[in-house]
């Protein structure tokens, strides 16, 4: 009995240590950005595994930006708006929490210059684009960079 329990006990502990092991990259969030809005089974990967991290504010952007996306591959006209507000208080609480991110101002733009007119989300459109081209130069991330001067050209 004993020799079971310690089994579990290691085994257990070794699945934790594996779960902490993969956590989510910011690259591979990047990299899948794009994609989700067009792959309804990536979007919504992408929001499962970003609503487990949203103490990290960058991940609580995205997970705003691609629920608001998530709206386009659901069909209720009621799902689409709530969905879609769910997504937009996810990336203001992101930009109230970290005004000066220039990640979660790409996200925000993104997002305010592909919505429609009648949300009513498309307010910071010049100022998030005045932003980051001020502040382009400060990005480390090649991918990051480039999905922003391909935003803003």
């Amino acid at each position: 009995m004993k020799k079971t329990t310690a089994l579990i006990a290691a085994i257990v502990l070794v699945a934790t240590a594996s779960a902490s092991a993969f956590a989510l990259d910011p690259e591979y969030v990047r990299q899948n950005y794009e994609q989700a809005v067009k792959n309804e089974k990536l979007c919504k990967t992408l929001i499962t595994q970003l609503s487990k991290e949203t103490a990290n504010v960058v991940f609580l952007g995205y997970l705003g930006a691609l629920q608001t996306i998530w709206a386009n591959h659901t069909s209720s006209p009621i799902a689409k708006l709530n969905t879609f507000n769910k997504g937009k208080k996810n990336i203001e609480q992101a930009l109230k929490m970290a005004p000066h991110n220039i990640e979660l101002r790409f996200i925000r733009l993104s997002i305010q210059v592909n919505c429609p007119d009648f949300l009513q989300y498309r307010s910071h459109i010049n100022e998030d684009r005045k932003f980051i081209k001020s502040n382009i130069d400060k990005i480390d991330s090649k991918s990051l960079k480039a999905m922003c001067y391909k935003l803003i050209h």
